[in-house]
């Protein structure tokens, strides 16, 4: 039997592969999917993006475009929420692309293994490229191959604090 971490990436590999053509097919993105049981139950929640952001109306839709698809195909199996949202200003980083729209803005980054003695990095993003993004962080220049991130996000009020 999985554990409950297994489970829940097996629910959420299911789901992405089930709704990102319905969301693309709207000219839109799929960033992230969170699925986590939180005081009021469990929750399904999407994140949503396109080139110039998206609004209430772009999420409206897709809550009910997918809500109906994942209704008849119940990945699930027990009762949840559904929430579609834009990722906001501290969006999640997943994908070298994800990483190449926000070069030269401050990110945060956590390895799964431990580069030069460390796992946790925060700073300016100077580059990336299909397998690797290149981070100057306290003085120093890291290169962190992308399949080593567990997990990464824009800080967009670091980086318009650095600006000023």
């Amino acid at each position: 039997m999985k554990d409950p971490e297994q489970q829940t990436q097996a629910i959420i590999a299911k789901i992405r592969q089930l709704v990102e053509p319905v969301i693309e097919a709207e000219g839109l993105e799929l960033v992230e999917v969170e699925y986590r049981r939180e005081p009021l139950g469990w929750v399904l929640r999407l994140f949503i993006d396109r080139d110039g952001g998206v609004g209430i109306d772009d999420c409206t839709l897709v809550n009910r475009l997918l809500g109906d698809l994942l209704d008849v195909a119940d990945p699930i199996g027990h009762a949840y929420h559904l929430e579609v949202s834009s990722p906001g200003f501290d969006r999640p980083l997943r994908t070298w692309r994800h990483f190449a729209r926000e070069v030269g803005h401050v990110v945060a980054v956590v390895a799964r293994q431990p580069i030069d003695n460390r796992k946790k990095f925060k700073g300016i993003l100077r580059g990336a490229e299909a397998e690797t993004i290149t981070l100057d962080c306290d003085g120093q220049s890291f290169s962190i191959p992308l399949a080593q991130v567990e997990r990464a996000r824009l800080r967009y009020f670091e980086t318009e604090a650095l600006q000023r």
